[in-house]
């Protein structure tokens, strides 16, 4: 029975990860996930699913529920209608699933962390022990083995009483590792020209930026930063609810993220990902330059991965791209994308994260 239960539960699995890498793009270009994460797993919404399965009777002449009926139209019916199931999927396994899709490959890690993670695992066997920890199958061979060596084992009767010296306890072995540590730094325009779906998209594409990264690292930390004419960190709220209705100014938030680097990130033992977002506007050439000097001498050579994605505005000219990747071409570190709606989301996740730094 235990093992029926087991296969189906591997069957029913098997199911949802094919529901759900199906309606991925949806799912993503919707947000359907956003909010719905809490203590590692995240509740996602699928339709009823129905297994095949028998059902007796004649399926000629007419009975209760055959026919066209007499009832008005309009009316109140008794039949049940179509349940949307609620699944909890880890967001490791929904990490795996995009990977999946995207054919992701793993990252390689630049550096490991100072810090030693502690890994425990039941692979030992003790002679004392709580009674909870006892194994069965151990204390019944160690009493077998005693009986046969004494002579006391009768084939005929294969009884085998343990006793006290016999029994055998599981016992936890304690493994130390170092991880690999990372920190992502969100930036993004909160100008007047960056609208609530541009930032919106930014959300949801962070969102699964987020989920991948954490599946590759244990150790990870995230930074906000805002910025306008000027750059400042900020909450994970804040970041995606506020708008300004100032200039932009692009190399405020460089200029900030390369000093949190340095106060914060700057040992050498992290792997760095800033993630940029704007719809393209920049006050000025002086300025680009002055970002492309800030990626080009300092931001590049210390990051994994230096990513800017450009949302596309009503409002924005999407020249700062342009400029990036004609002042910067072959930089393997430095990945553009552009992004027009949310069916774009996925493309753009993938133009990020598929080289695998």
């Amino acid at each position: 029975m235990l093992g029926r239960i087991e296969t189906d539960h591997r069957r029913f699995r098997q199911i949802v990860h094919g529901t759900i890498r199906r309606d991925l793009k949806r799912y993503v270009s919707k947000g359907e996930l956003l909010g719905r994460s809490s203590g590692g797993t995240i509740s996602i919404p699928v339709p009823q699913i129905d297994l095949p399965h028998f059902t007796f009777g004649s399926t000629e002449g007419s009975g209760v529920g055959r026919g066209e009926g007499e009832g008005e139209e309009g009316e109140a019916g008794e039949a049940e209608g179509q349940h949307v199931l609620e699944v909890e999927v880890g967001l490791d396994e929904l990490a795996r699933i995009l990977g999946e899709e995207l054919e992701l490959p793993d990252i390689r890690p630049r550096g490991e962390a100072d810090i030693v993670s502690e890994h425990a695992r039941w692979s030992g066997i003790r002679r004392v022990g709580p009674e909870s920890l006892r194994h069965f199958k151990r204390t019944y061979r160690e009493a077998l083995k005693r009986q046969i060596s004494l002579g006391q084992f009768d084939p005929a009767h294969p009884v085998v009483i343990p006793v006290r010296d016999d029994r055998r306890y599981r016992s936890s072995q304690v493994k130390r590792r170092p991880e690999s540590r990372a920190v992502i730094i969100h930036m993004m325009d909160v100008s007047g020209s960056m609208g609530t779906e541009q930032k919106e998209i930014v959300r949801i594409e962070a969102f699964w930026i987020d989920t991948w990264l954490r599946h590759q690292y244990k150790a990870i930390q995230t930074v906000y930063i805002v910025h306008d004419a000027v750059a400042r960190e900020v909450s994970q709220h804040d970041f995606y609810h506020l708008r300004e209705s100032g200039g932009t100014k692009i190399s405020s938030a460089y200029q900030l993220c390369l000093d949190t680097i340095r106060t914060r990130f700057g040992s050498g033992d992290w792997n760095i990902y800033p993630f940029h977002f704007s719809d393209g506007d920049n006050w000025s050439s002086k300025d680009t330059a002055g970002c492309v000097e800030l990626l080009r001498a300092n931001l590049l050579p210390q990051c994994n991965l230096f990513c800017y994605g450009q949302v596309r505005s009503a409002y924005g000219s999407g020249q700062f791209k342009r400029d990036l990747d004609q002042a910067l071409p072959g930089e393997e570190r430095l990945v553009t994308s552009a992004i027009a709606d949310r069916d774009g989301i996925l493309g753009s996740i993938r133009d990020f994260l598929g080289k695998g730094r």
